[in-house]
C-alpha cells in the first residue's frame, strides 16, 4: 500500500549545542507521530472505501433493491406501499447468513431504521402499517436498543406467525416479554397481550429443541403450568431435568411449586420411579403414597419404588406395602451386602494390624495400650462392619479381647459387635447374647447399644431393639439407661413412632441425672422423629432447657441442642416460631440452640442469606466458643451444592488467617462435613496441613476429617497421609484419632459411603445428616467427649452407613450380573440432543462399587432398567426390541 511521503527536518549548520539538539529531536517525535497517526488514519480510511467499493454485484444488487423498496414504502398509494413491504419482507425471511454473522438484508436496512420509523409515525391506519410494523420489529432486533421495541412492533403488527421470522428473532422476543412483563406487574397494568405471545412461542421452542428457553419463559410470566400441552416422550427428560436444577436457585415457595411439576410431568409420563424421587425431595408424605397407589398392581415397578424409599428410610402411609414389606423395611439388604462381598472376594475378615501396617513403621513403640486397644476395637467395627464376621469378637473361639480394654473402653468395645453384624438381624442378635448377660456391667450396656446398632435401618415385625432395650430405660444404673436409649435413637431413627415418644420423652424430667444422659435423651428423640417437626416433641425440648437454666451450656447439653434441631432438618420456614421461642431462653444454652435450629433447618440448601448470617456471627470480633458451630453450620447449608461447597472452601481459607482459635478447630470438620466420602484432592491438602497444626483439637479435628472424607474409599494418598502422621504421633494422644480415621478410611473394607447424598446426588438422606451431625457436634469438644468418656459417639456414624454399590436383579429379586459402564459424570443440564451422561467409563459386570461423582449406565440393550438412575438395587426387565447382537457384544466386554 503507497505510504504517505514523511518529510525528515534538516537539524541548522553549526547546531552542536546540546539543548538544540534535545529541542530538534523532540520537534522530530511530534512530527514523525503527527505523521504516523494520520497516516493510520488514511490506512483506516482507504480499508473502509476499499470494503464499500468491493461489495459483489450481487450485494449491491440486493442494496440498491431494498433502498428502492424502502422509498416505494413512504408511496401514498397504498397498494404500491403494501407491494414494497411484501417484497421487504420476502428479502428478510429469504435471507440466510452464517451464525456469526447478521443477515444482509438487516445489515443494509440498519441504516433506514430511522426513516422506516418515521413512516411507520406518518402511516394511515391499515394494512401497510401493521405489515410495516412486522418488519420494525425484525430490524429492531439488530438495531440493538434498550427501548423493546421488537416487542412494542410485534404487538402493533400483524399478529403473523412468529415462526417465520426464525429462531433468534424469537429468542429475542422472548427476553423482552420476559422484561415488558415484571415493568406490567409493578405498575398493576393488564398482561393478556404478553401472554398470548407466550402461548405462540412455547410450542415453537418446545418443537424446536429449546425446552430451557421455554421453561425460562414460562417462569418468568408465572405461567408453568401450560408446559404441560407440549410434553411428549422426546422432551419430557430435558425439561424435567433442567426443572428440576433450577428449583435450586429459586426461592421458596416456588422451589416446592417446580419440583411439584416434574413430579406431575413424570407421572403423566409413566416414569414413576423418577416422580418418586420429586416427591422424596418435597418430602411430601401424601405425593409418596399417591404415586404409590398407581402403581400398586405393577409389581415390578412397585418393588423398585420400594427399593427408592428403603435407601431413603421412609415408609409410605395409609398404603398396604405387605406385599414388599421385606423391601421396604431393608429385611434383605444384608443378603444383598453379602452377594457383593462374595462377588468382590472380600468376605474374609480383617485385623487392625492389617490396615495399620505398624510393621512397616520406623518406631513400634506402643503409647497407652488401654487406649489403642479400645481404637483397634473402632478400627475393627469399621473395616469388617456389615461381613457379620471378625477376628476379634464374633470369632468362634473367644478371644476375651474386651478384657484387655479398662472401664468405658470395654463399652465400646462390645458395642462394636453391633457393627461388625450389621443389618444381619437374625444371625447377628445370637452373636451380641453372650455379652448381654455378663456380669460386668459395661459389658451388657455394650451389648444394648450393640442391639440398637445392628438394627439401625432396619424394619422388623418382631420390634427386636425395642424388646430387648424398653426395659433397661428405667434402670438404676445411668450408663445402662443411656446405652438403652442411645441404642433405641440409632436403631428407629426416622421412623417417627409414637410409642418410642411416649416411652423417652419423661426421661427429659428427670431431675438426679446429669446433662449427660439429657443430651443422649435428645439426641435419640431428635434422631427418631427427624425432620417431623413435632411441636409436642419442640415444647418439650425447649422446656427442658428452660428448667435446666444454666446446665444448658454444658458440654453435653449441645446434644439435646442438636435434637431440637433434628425435628426441623431441611424445613426452612417451619423452624421459624422454635427460633423465636428459643430467644426467650439467655445466655450461651439459648445461643447455641438458636444457631443449631438455623443450620438445620436449611441444612443443603445452599440459602446464601443464612451462611452470610453465620459468617456475620463468626466476624463479631469476639471470642465466643460458638463460633465454631457457626462454622460448621456454614458446611451445613452449604453442602451438596457443588458451587456452594466451592465457595465454602474459599471462606475457610479466610477464616484460618483471620479467626479465633474457636474457629480454627471447627474448620477441619467442617471441611469433613462438605464432602463425607469423597476425597476432594483441595480438601485432602488443607485437612494434611492442619493435622500438624500446633493446638492439639485442631490437629485431632483434622485427622478425623481425614477419615471421615475418605470414608470407605480405601484413598491410597489418605492412607499414605495417615501411615504417615501415625509415625509422626507415635507417642501422642493424636495416636487414637489417626487409628480412628485409618479404620473409617476401609470402612466396609471400601464398599460402603457415609454421605447423605444418593441418587445421582439429588437428595438428601436425613437419618444420614443426623449420623454425621451427631459425631461432628461431639468433635467441637473433641477433648471432653470424644477422647474421653463419650467416645461411644463414634459409633453415631452407623445411621449414615450404605453400601456404595450398583446392584441389578431379576423381575424375581434373584442378581442378575450384567455389563454396565462407569465413569465419571456429566452435566447434561440444558444440552440439546442425547449427550453423553458419562466420561472416562470402564465396562464392569454387576455388581460393581459406585463413587460420590461416579454413574453407571448398562453396556447392553438385552435389559431396561425400570429406573433411569442407576444406583442402589435395580430391578432389570428383558428388553422385547433387543439387538440381535447384544450378547455377543456383553460377552467381549
Amino acid at each position: 500500500m503507497p505510504q504517505k511521503e514523511v518529510t525528515i527536518p534538516v537539524p541548522a549548520k553549526g547546531g552542536s549545542n546540546k539543548e538544540e539538539d534535545k529541542k530538534d529531536n523532540k520537534d522530530t517525535e511530534e512530527k514523525n507521530t503527527t505523521t504516523n497517526t494520520t497516516t493510520k488514519d488514511n490506512k483506516k480510511d482507504k480499508k473502509k472505501d476499499k470494503k464499500e467499493e468491493t461489495l459483489s454485484p450481487e450485494d449491491e444488487k440486493l442494496k440498491n433493491d431494498l433502498e428502492l423498496l424502502v422509498e416505494r414504502s413512504r408511496d401514498e398509494k397504498e397498494e404500491i406501499a403494501l407491494a414494497a413491504l411484501e417484497a421487504l419482507k420476502t428479502e428478510i425471511r429469504s435471507s440466510t447468513s452464517s451464525m456469526t454473522s447478521v443477515p444482509k438484508p438487516l445489515k443494509f436496512l440498519r441504516n433506514h431504521y430511522s426513516t422506516l420509523v418515521d413512516i411507520y409515525k406518518n402511516s394511515k391506519e391499515g394494512k401497510a402499517k401493521t405489515s410495516l410494523a412486522d418488519i420494525l420489529s425484525v430490524l429492531a432486533m439488530a438495531n440493538g436498543n434498550d427501548e423493546r421495541d421488537t416487542l412494542k412492533y410485534k404487538l402493533l403488527g400483524s399478529g403473523e406467525a412468529i415462526a417465520s421470522w426464525g429462531h433468534e428473532y424469537v429468542k429475542h422476543l422472548a427476553t423482552e416479554i420476559g422484561v415488558e412483563y415484571d415493568i406490567k406487574k409493578e405498575e398493576n397494568q393488564s398482561v393478556e397481550d404478553l401472554l398470548k405471545l407466550v402461548d405462540e412461542i412455547v410450542p415453537f421452542q418446545m418443537t424446536h429443541n429449546a425446552e430451557p428457553e421455554a421453561c425460562d419463559l414460562l417462569l418468568e410470566v408465572e405461567q408453568l403450568s401450560k408446559i404441560f400441552q407440549y410434553i411428549d416422550e422426546n422432551n419430557y427428560s430435558r425439561v424435567c431435568l433442567y426443572l428440576f436444577k433450577c428449583s435450586y436457585y429459586v426461592p421458596g415457595p416456588d422451589d416446592i411449586n417446580i419440583l411439584k411439576v416434574c413430579v406431575e410431568i413424570y407421572i403423566k409420563m409413566k416414569q414413576y420411579p423418577d416422580a418418586l424421587r420429586v416427591a422424596m425431595k418435597i418430602s411430601d408424605p401424601e405425593l409418596i403414597t399417591e404415586i404409590f397407589k398407581l402403581v400398586e398392581n405393577n409389581k415390578s415397578i412397585l418393588q423398585q419404588l420400594g427399593f427408592l424409599v428403603a435407601r431413603q428410610k421412609i415408609v409410605p402411609d395409609n398404603f398396604n406395602y405387605d406385599s414388599i414389606s421385606d423391601i421396604i423395611n431393608n429385611s434383605k439388604l444384608s443378603e444383598y451386602f453379602m452377594n457383593l462381598a462374595t462377588d468382590l472376594d472380600i468376605r474374609e475378615p480383617k485385623l487392625p494390624e492389617e490396615i495399620f501396617q505398624s510393621h512397616l513403621d520406623s518406631t513400634s513403640a506402643i503409647a497407652d495400650s488401654a487406649r489403642m486397644n479400645l481404637a483397634s476395637s473402632f478400627v475393627n467395627a469399621f473395616v469388617n462392619a456389615g461381613f457379620g464376621k471378625d477376628k476379634l469378637m464374633t470369632a468362634e473361639e473367644d478371644t476375651k479381647w474386651w478384657f484387655k480394654n479398662r472401664e468405658l473402653g470395654i463399652l465400646s468395645t462390645v458395642a462394636s459387635t453391633g457393627m461388625v453384624v450389621l443389618w444381619d438381624i437374625d444371625g447377628g442378635l445370637t452373636k451380641i447374647d453372650k455379652f448381654l448377660y455378663s456380669q460386668e456391667k459395661h459389658c451388657s450396656n455394650g451389648a444394648l447399644m450393640a442391639i440398637g446398632m445392628l438394627t439401625s435401618g432396619i424394619r422388623s415385625e418382631m420390634d427386636p431393639a425395642l424388646s430387648l432395650l424398653a426395659e433397661h430405660i428405667n434402670s438404676s444404673n445411668t450408663g445402662t439407661r443411656i446405652s438403652a436409649i442411645f441404642g433405641l435413637g440409632l436403631a428407629y431413627a426416622g421412623t417417627q413412632r409414637q410409642d418410642l415418644m411416649s416411652l423417652l420423652s419423661p426421661c427429659l424430667d428427670d431431675d438426679k441425672e446429669k446433662m449427660e444422659f439429657i443430651g443422649i435423651v435428645g439426641l435419640a428423640l431428635g434422631l427418631i422423629f427427624i425432620g417431623s417437626c413435632d411441636p409436642e416433641l419442640s415444647t418439650l425440648f425447649v422446656q427442658t432447657l428452660i428448667q435446666r437454666g444454666t446446665a444448658a451450656s454444658e458440654s453435653h447439653a449441645r446434644f439435646l441442642h442438636l435434637g431440637l434441631g433434628l425435628l426441623y432438618l431441611g424445613k426452612q420456614d417451619a423452624a421459624e416460631l422454635a427460633l423465636e421461642t428459643l430467644k426467650a431462653i439467655e445466655g450461651k444454652g439459648g445461643e447455641y440452640a438458636r444457631l443449631t435450629v438455623e443450620a438445620c433447618a436449611y441444612a443443603g440448601t445452599g440459602n446464601v442469606l443464612k451462611v452470610q448470617n453465620m459468617l456475620h456471627f463468626c466476624s463479631d470480633g469476639q471470642e465466643n466458643p460458638h463460633h465454631g458451630l457457626a462454622v460448621l453450620s456454614i458446611a451445613l447449608i452449604a453442602m451438596g451444592e457443588e458451587l456452594g461447597s466451592d465457595m465454602c472452601l474459599r471462606m475457610f481459607d479466610h477464616l484460618l488467617q483471620k479467626g479465633n482459635v474457636h474457629i480454627k478447630r471447627a474448620i477441619p470438620l467442617a471441611l469433613g462435613l462438605l464432602s463425607p466420602s469423597n476425597p476432594r484432592i483441595a480438601i485432602m491438602d488443607i485437612l494434611s496441613k492442619l493435622s500438624h497444626d500446633n493446638d492439639p483439637e485442631v490437629a485431632q479435628g483434622a485427622i478425623l476429617s481425614l477419615g471421615l472424607i475418605g470414608a470407605g474409599t480405601n484413598n491410597a494418598r489418605i492412607g499414605g497421609m495417615l501411615r504417615a502422621l501415625a509415625v509422626f504421633y507415635g507417642k501422642d494422644v493424636h495416636l487414637f484419632f489417626v487409628r480412628i480415621a485409618q479404620g473409617l478410611l476401609h470402612l466396609g473394607k471400601g464398599t460402603m459411603t457415609i454421605n447423605p447424598y444418593h441418587s445421582d446426588r439429588t437428595l438428601m438422606s436425613p437419618v444420614a445428616v443426623g449420623g454425621l451431625l451427631a459425631l461432628l457436634h461431639a468433635g467441637l469438644d473433641i477433648k471432653n467427649i470424644l477422647s474421653t468418656q463419650s467416645h461411644y459417639l463414634f459409633f453415631s456414624i452407623v445411621c449414615s452407613m450404605y453400601p456404595r454399590m450398583l446392584m441389578t436383579l431379576d423381575e424375581d429379586l434373584k442378581p442378575l450380573p450384567v455389563s454396565v459402564r462407569v465413569g465419571q459424570s456429566v452435566d447434561i443440564v440444558g444440552l440439546a440432543g442425547k449427550p453423553k451422561t458419562i466420561t472416562g467409563f470402564q465396562t464392569h459386570t454387576t455388581p460393581v462399587l459406585l463413587g460420590y461423582n461416579e454413574r453407571a449406565e448398562l453396556a447392553t440393550d438385552d435389559y431396561i432398567p425400570l429406573t433411569n438412575i442407576l444406583e442402589g438395587i435395580v430391578i432389570l426387565k428383558p428388553n422385547p426390541n433387543a439387538s440381535v447382537t447384544s450378547p455377543l457384544a456383553s460377552k467381549k466386554n
